[in-house]
């Protein structure tokens, strides 16, 4: 998932459940997210544009994939709000209905790392969610 701070976006999403205390574990946590920073996100489409000896797929995503426990715990800090209730798989459903979406961006894990990226030499700007998820909230506050 690329993280921006755009409106309508995952991330404007995941902080708006973040910020009203309903961003804790769905399904007890545990499964993995994967994640790319805007910035990084668009430096390396440059990054392998500009390279004629990668052909075939690379996985966009920063190094460090975490569970979702972590990855909300993390984004509620970004945002100063320190309770994220829990959510069931059912009250997932339930959300995801009525969001419009599907309950498997929330309950499916995905632990992508950018191997080949990485060994070709790319350096992530925000490898880790905890700084990325600062930088993006206060972009999302002055913008």
């Amino acid at each position: 998932m690329v993280m921006s701070p755009d409106r309508g976006g995952v991330f404007d999403v995941l902080s708006w459940l973040a910020r009203l205390g309903l961003g804790g574990p769905v399904a007890g946590g545990r499964q993995y997210v994967s994640w790319i920073h805007d910035q990084d996100f668009a430096r390396a489409i440059r990054f392998l544009i500009e390279r004629d000896d990668l052909t075939g797929a690379v996985n966009l995503a920063a190094p460090g994939p975490l569970p979702q426990r972590d990855f909300m715990r993390e984004l509620r800090s970004a945002w100063r709000m320190p309770v994220g209730l829990p959510a069931t798989r059912a009250m997932a459903e339930v959300g995801a209905f009525a969001m419009r979406s599907d309950t498997e961006l929330l309950l499916k894990s995905r632990r992508v790392t950018p191997g080949r990226l990485s060994d070709a030499g790319f350096t992530f700007g925000h490898p880790q969610w905890q700084t990325a998820a600062a930088d993006l909230a206060s972009r999302r506050r002055r913008g």
